[in-house]
């Protein structure tokens, strides 16, 4: 029994571990789309898409990764999830495959050029609201019987979750914002230094939304949170502190590290989210002891996940550090 609670310990690690980098990773080129559409003009749309083109598709190996890893380690996850979030994560899929296709043909295409712009733009915007919604319906909770999911097709679909929809895709924009300030110069840095200061501002408001309604819709929330004094308390205090540097570095006009300390505000707001539904893994009734696989399963598994995120890791770094520095016309080199 200690060996399997250890196992278990380990894999809600690593799913946490993959589900963060892809948010990370791949938050900030979807936040390129988002933003698509209010560039000040074409050559900073086609300057935008050459700072992400390199590393997009790489990022979006984490999502692969912690997917198949949380099959494997968590079945019961899958069972409950998939019919409950069926249309919520068939929008997350289109988008991504629309934004992919737009990615390969807008650099070819001339006379329909403007087409792939708002097929990237769309799709950019679709995966991310996807994403805030399912992470909506995460902190709700779902409707079980018997380990079955019991709800319908659009109990996901909640005024909560538009919201942290909305909350995403805000969140991605500001990560897509302050990527451009590292990675641009000029009239396009100038705009990303402008829209941040207010992108940041939605952000906080719909993290402080999130934050005064989750602990009425779930008692083991304010339990956790309130009933005693806690240092959760310490990763909100440090998701605003980021915001502060952000906002601080920005009217100093640093390059790196408003797009650093943006990845802390999602570091920590991840943190907290976690730490406020932990252990359960299909809110309100199901540990991650309860939807985990066997043992042995999750012993020749991770056997294999202990090569290959090494292997995704260091070909991720590689892949950065020959692409740093600012991003010119046309491309990096």
């Amino acid at each position: 029994m200690e060996a399997t609670f250890d196992l278990t310990i380990i894999w809600a690690g690593i799913i946490g571990f993959g589900l963060m980098m892809y948010v990370l990773m791949d938050g900030f080129d979807l936040g390129q789309g988002i933003l698509f559409p209010f560039a000040p003009d074409e050559k900073a749309r086609d300057t935008m898409m050459n700072s992400v083109a390199p590393v997009w598709d790489g990022n979006e190996t984490w999502l692969v990764l912690g997917g198949a890893g949380l099959l494997a380690a968590f079945p019961l996850v899958y069972s409950v999830f998939l019919p409950a979030l069926y249309i919520g994560v068939f929008l997350l899929l289109a988008g991504l495959i629309f934004r992919g296709v737009a990615f390969e043909f807008r650099f070819k295409a001339k006379t329909s050029k403007y087409l792939w712009s708002w097929s990237f733009s769309v799709g950019s915007t679709v995966a991310a609201f996807a994403q805030g919604a399912v992470v909506g319906a995460y902190i709700q909770g779902f409707e079980t019987t018997g380990m079955v999911y019991s709800g319908g097709p659009l109990d996901w679909l909640t005024p909560f979750s538009v919201l942290t929809g909305f909350g995403l895709v805000v969140g991605y924009a500001l990560l897509g914002s302050t990527w451009l300030i590292m990675k641009t110069e000029g009239e396009l840095q100038d705009w990303a230094y402008k829209i941040t200061p207010r992108l940041l501002a939605g952000l906080l408001t719909v993290f402080a939304i999130v934050c005064i309604y989750t602990p009425f819709v779930d008692p083991f929330v304010r339990t956790r949170w309130f009933d005693h004094i806690s240092v959760l308390w310490v990763l909100p205090a440090m998701a605003l502190y980021c915001s502060y540097l952000v906002i601080r570095a920005v009217k100093k006009k640093q390059d790196g590290l408003p797009f650093v300390a943006t990845m802390g505000v999602f570091l920590f707001s991840y943190l907290g989210l976690l730490a406020s539904k932990w252990p359960y893994i299909v809110p309100p009734k199901y540990t991650i002891w309860d939807a985990a696989s066997s043992y042995n399963s999750q012993l020749f598994l991770l056997l294999g996940f202990l090569f290959v995120i090494p292997v995704v890791l260091g070909y991720t770094t590689w892949t950065y550090w020959v692409f740093r520095g600012k991003v010119k016309e046309g491309g990096y080199h």
